[in-house]
């Protein structure tokens, strides 16, 4: 390895001597560039710097800002069978047919699908949810479906 170096020597320093030149004249010609054109480079470089701003700023404004929090719930399975609390039902002054809205709700079922299974008119259950939503004190048919689980009204 030392001897090829040696046999080699004359030839690298050469070869060495040639880019160190050739990068000199490059940058003596980059240099004479600049200073025949100092208005474009100028121009150029601000053009750049307001690109790269402008791309910082979009990112920072469309990046989202909600953070997502996964929260575990434990879920009770009762052995028991279902009894429907008929005193929260009293109370409440929920009817039959209204619970029947409610239970086919619960099964996942369209007004439209409840209005042909009970074989009423699609305002009709229309007015019985939100009859419901009154009575149970909520906006949305999932919150009523949950807090006619938690009362016991739903199994």
């Amino acid at each position: 390895m030392l001897l090829t170096f040696k046999k080699y020597k004359e030839s690298i320093g050469y070869g060495i001597s040639l880019a160190l030149l050739f990068f000199l004249l490059r940058w003596l010609e980059l240099r004479l560039l600049i200073f025949s054109h100092q208005f474009e480079v100028y121009v150029g470089a601000i053009a750049i710097l307001f690109t790269a701003l402008g791309v910082w700023l979009t990112n920072k404004i469309t990046s989202p800002k909600v953070e997502t929090i996964i929260v575990e719930k434990e879920v009770l399975v009762r052995d028991i069978p279902f009894t429907r609390n008929e005193e929260t039902l009293s109370q409440l002054k929920i009817s039959k047919r209204e619970l029947e809205v409610l239970t086919l709700m619960a099964a996942g079922k369209s007004n439209q699908e409840i209005a042909a299974l009970l074989f009423v008119s699609l305002s009709t259950v229309k007015s019985h949810a939100a009859n419901l939503f009154e009575k149970l004190d909520v906006k949305r048919r999932t919150q009523a479906i949950e807090t006619a689980k938690k009362r016991h009204i739903l199994p």
